[in-house]
């Protein structure tokens, strides 16, 4: 029996335009292919079209060059839909692209809202939404920070290897040496911040634990792009107070699912 609602969506593909028609149809072969039909049969069942009508079609795509044909294998996108998704995710800047989902976190929760990718061994703020709940956070657009201090950055960390997260690790310890507001007896061992990490991994989050300063805490999730790769990554951020382990847990899934919705404007 054929789903409702692609019974729907054929009878509006039928009740249009000859041109529109012929437009819907090839964007179905795309979408078809980009669903892991590799032949004409299970293109045409999919779409809804004879044997012969998808061959002109797929034709025309492949000739066009948005779907390719490798022996032995079948159809596939192709190369100038490469392109156009390059050149659709460089139009867009990320900041921009995340500003309603960003605009949508400040609402819900009332805390400081951050968009930060990675620049070397630091986080760089891209934008950031102040929160209503407690004082003015220190942070700032163009403000960096070291990443394994940050749980935004120990986000942009969780594909990383453990090689890589002891290295950031040493390298702030500087850091944290300097600053006279820091107590000595917050310091983390590595293997303390080793399992941490292991838990985020599995559960594609992180937390900030006052590890970068004093009475700050956030939660935080990866953005990715099309490839899979982490680009950049959101947090939720607050002081202690209005901060509690709590709530920080209660945050998790709205974070991850914030991210993902702009993963996946990203083709992620």
């Amino acid at each position: 029996m054929q789903d409702t609602s692609d019974t729907q969506g054929m009878a509006s593909k039928d009740a249009a335009p000859t041109g529109t028609q012929t437009l819907l149809r090839g964007l179905g072969v795309v979408q078809a292919v980009a669903a892991g039909a590799r032949d004409l049969k299970e293109i045409a069942r999919l779409i809804g079209t004879t044997r012969s009508t998808t061959h002109r079609l797929a034709s025309c795509l492949v000739e066009e060059r948005y779907l390719r044909v490798l022996p032995q294998v079948g159809y596939l996108l192709g190369p100038k839909l490469i392109e156009l998704g390059f050149q659709a995710r460089e139009e867009v800047p990320l900041a921009i692209l995340a500003r309603p989902f960003l605009d949508e976190l400040s609402a819900l929760t009332g805390d400081t809202v951050h968009l930060a990718v990675r620049d070397g061994d630091e986080v760089l703020y891209l934008h950031k939404n102040p929160g209503r709940n407690g004082p003015e956070m220190r942070s700032r657009v163009g403000h960096r920070m070291p990443l394994a201090r940050t749980g935004i950055g120990k986000a942009l960390l969780l594909d990383s290897a453990e090689s890589e997260w002891l290295r950031l690790y040493q390298v702030s310890l500087p850091d944290v040496a300097r600053n006279p507001l820091w107590p000595a007896h917050q310091e983390q061992s590595w293997e303390q911040i080793r399992q941490r990490m292991i838990e985020y991994v599995q559960g594609g989050y992180a937390f900030d634990l006052e590890d970068n300063e004093p009475s700050i805490r956030c939660v935080a999730a990866p953005i990715r792009d099309a490839s899979k790769h982490i680009v950049a990554g959101i947090s939720i951020a607050s002081t202690v107070p209005y901060m509690p382990l709590e709530k920080m847990t209660e945050l998790v899934p709205l974070i991850k699912e914030t991210a993902a919705r702009l993963s996946a404007e990203l083709g992620g």
